[in-house]
């Protein structure tokens, strides 16, 4: 298992997504291979993506569904605001990697 982001990178990135639009809908089907794939596609690109709920309005299911990306994904959570998660996961290219998280 990998670092667990901490709460001051967590806040970094929540701040660098401030400016971003949802790139992945989790619709009523919930967590699907198509939405893992979209997922895992859209944080290879970006490592940075919102992802919006338009179905799952309790805060139970949508952190379970978080849990559930995070774990087929690698990703990690760096909050979640209303109903739009915020996840991060590094390019496994070291050289394409855009965001640096500090570290202190």
């Amino acid at each position: 298992m990998k670092n667990q982001l901490k709460s001051f990178q967590a806040k970094y990135l929540r701040g660098l997504a401030h400016k971003l639009k949802p790139v992945v809908i989790v619709g009523q089907r919930g967590v699907s291979e198509s939405l893992i794939t979209s997922i895992d596609q859209a944080l290879t690109d970006h490592e940075l993506i919102k992802v919006k709920f338009v179905e799952f309005k309790e805060k139970e299911a949508k952190q379970a569904i978080v849990q559930e990306v995070e774990k087929r994904t690698g990703a990690q959570s760096a909050g979640m605001i209303g109903h739009t998660a915020i996840l991060f996961r590094h390019n496994p290219e070291t050289e394409k990697q855009k965001i640096r998280l500090p570290q202190k």
